[in-house]
């Protein structure tokens, strides 16, 4: 029988955290016909890659993905192919275009263009199934959708400052079911974003017990907005107290320390939950600061009534005193030490790379009068990134953070890519080799467990049938790279850079990196 493909003398890392073994994998179609050793005579295959020297791992699963717009508008997404991402999941943080009705479409793809860029051309998005046509064989990587609470806060309310109850909140239950129904792997919500950060622990409460009924986990942002409409004032302990409540399966966002913190004060409060038997996971990224859009510097008012509103409230010289002053007085964040990462016009896009004080001390006004300025400017076309510490002890502690927590079997990696504008956040383009290749030699992990974390962890997590794992009959997609030679090229001040080490990529059986270049072939499918 004739091949597509033979791997052959390839260090084989299967996913389950075993160590590496020698042998040759077949695929045929889209999957993995058989692993074993091979004779020339033995077996005939349209195109044999010699992998002597080389490790071959399944294909690496991103978590958390904004790459929602960046995957409508280039299919090939060579940012997150060429570090071997084959499965990407999107609409994290209740952030995605779907489910929505036309007019709450193109409320949300104005509000949201900041992070997820705008779309190049036009999409149903109706429903969570239309939604993911979109992306089925259109992609080099395969795309697994969460239910996003933003979307269904809107379809059901609109961007109104109250919790869900009665009829409104049944709508919203309805409306979650769907989702489950056509594919959805979860629920996600972003708690530090609107319309989500309306809600209360109790809307959210009711929300869980439909993902119950589909043994769905919440992927979760945890709380900083509305902190008192929350059990236990938000944070971690909201998270907790809703999955005990509704015995159901919780996703941590990006959990790790901050600067001032230590392992044991963020995870004590997980591993006591995880004692009292609730089922939770985690995730994280390798970098000291994170990207956003600057909608999140403000309070709930402002964002009441959509981008028209939001504008208007803007371009008011006393409505914009009013915002300042509440952006201070109600610490929803500092906006200095940041920097512009995606500027949509023409006129402004010399702001990319630029710091927010660089920006405001030029104009001669506030960093909060600035970042007003750019919003209305840009019609909320504008993102940002954090400015990395300038103490390498600073980042080295990070790195220490996020390998320990690696160590854990209930943790995972999501890159929380923003791939949007001219100068995004490295982890757009390096996250997955940063850490299975510079961090893991800097730290001396076992590649076997770095690559279970990326794999068979994640898969297990989300459903994500056939996948994970490389074993006989699993959708083959596949990674093959150099362990000593692999490292992430993107930085902060050069971040459009692919990594070196990766040579192939196969997704559903089909090659879409060769010798590290992108072939051009979109097999990616929507999953599971």
């Amino acid at each position: 029988m004739k091949m597509d493909i033979i791997i052959k003398n390839g260090n084989i890392i299967d996913g389950s955290g075993s160590k590496p073994y020698k042998s040759d994998i077949a695929i045929r179609n889209d999957k993995i016909f058989d692993i074993n050793h091979y004779n020339e005579t033995d077996i005939e295959a349209e195109f044999i890659i010699d992998a002597n020297n080389l490790y071959v791992c399944p294909g690496f699963i991103d978590v958390h993905s904004h790459a929602d717009v960046a995957l409508l508008n280039d299919g090939q997404h060579a940012s997150g192919i060429m570090q071997g991402i084959t499965t990407e999941i999107i609409a994290p943080d209740g952030l995605t275009l779907a489910p929505l009705s036309k007019n709450n479409y193109e409320l949300y793809k104005w509000y949201l263009s900041g992070i997820l860029g705008t779309p190049k051309n036009e999409y149903d998005m109706s429903s969570l199934k239309k939604a993911r046509l979109n992306y089925d064989n259109k992609t080099a990587c395969n795309v697994a959708m969460f239910a996003g609470h933003g979307p269904i806060r809107l379809e059901t309310l609109g961007m109104k400052d109250i919790p869900l109850v009665g009829k409104q909140l049944d709508n919203a239950k309805s409306l979650l079911s769907e989702c489950f129904e056509e594919g959805a792997v979860g629920f996600s919500t972003g708690l530090s974003y609107y319309p989500n950060s309306y809600s209360d622990s109790n809307e959210i409460c009711e929300l869980m017990k439909i993902a119950k009924k589909y043994d769905k986990p919440m992927s979760i942002h945890l709380r900083n907005h509305n902190t008192d409409r929350a059990f236990h004032n938000g944070g971690i302990l909201e998270a907790i107290e809703i999955a005990k409540r509704t015995e159901t399966k919780l996703h941590i966002e990006h959990y790790k320390p901050d600067f001032n913190q230590s392992i044991n004060d963020v995870l004590d409060p997980v591993d006591q939950a995880k004692k009292e038997g609730v089922d939770i996971t985690l995730e994280t990224y390798p970098y000291p600061v994170g990207s956003s859009f600057p909608q999140a510097f403000f309070p709930g008012y402002f964002h009441e009534g959509g981008p028209e509103k939001m504008l208007e409230k803007l371009k008011d010289k006393e409505e914009r005193k009013t915002l300042i002053s509440k952006m201070i007085e109600t610490h929803y964040g500092n906006p200095s030490n940041n920097v512009w990462t995606h500027i949509n016009s023409e006129k402004n896009k010399y702001l990319e790379g630029m710091l927010f004080d660089e920006v405001a001390e030029m104009w001669n006004i506030s960093v909060e009068e600035m970042v007003c300025k750019v919003m209305y400017e840009e019609s909320l076309g504008c993102g940002f990134r954090g400015a990395p510490p300038r103490n390498i002890k600073t980042w080295r502690q990070v790195e220490k953070n996020v390998m320990e927590l690696l160590s854990r079997p209930d943790y995972m990696i999501g890159s929380d890519a923003i791939p949007t504008g001219g100068l995004p956040h490295p982890r757009a383009f390096g996250c997955f080799p940063r850490v299975l290749g510079r961090l893991r030699r800097r730290y001396n992990f076992p590649i076997e467990q770095v690559v279970q974390r990326i794999t068979e962890n994640p898969a297990q997590r989300f459903n994500l049938h056939r996948r994970g794992k490389i074993i006989k009959d699993n959708f083959a997609d596949i990674v093959i790279l150099d362990k000593d030679h692999l490292n992430d090229r993107s930085t902060f001040e050069d971040p459009n850079v692919h990594p070196e080490g990766i040579y192939w990529v196969i997704v559903n059986g089909k090659i879409a990196v060769k010798n590290e270049k992108t072939t051009g072939i979109l097999s990616g499918k929507a999953i599971p």
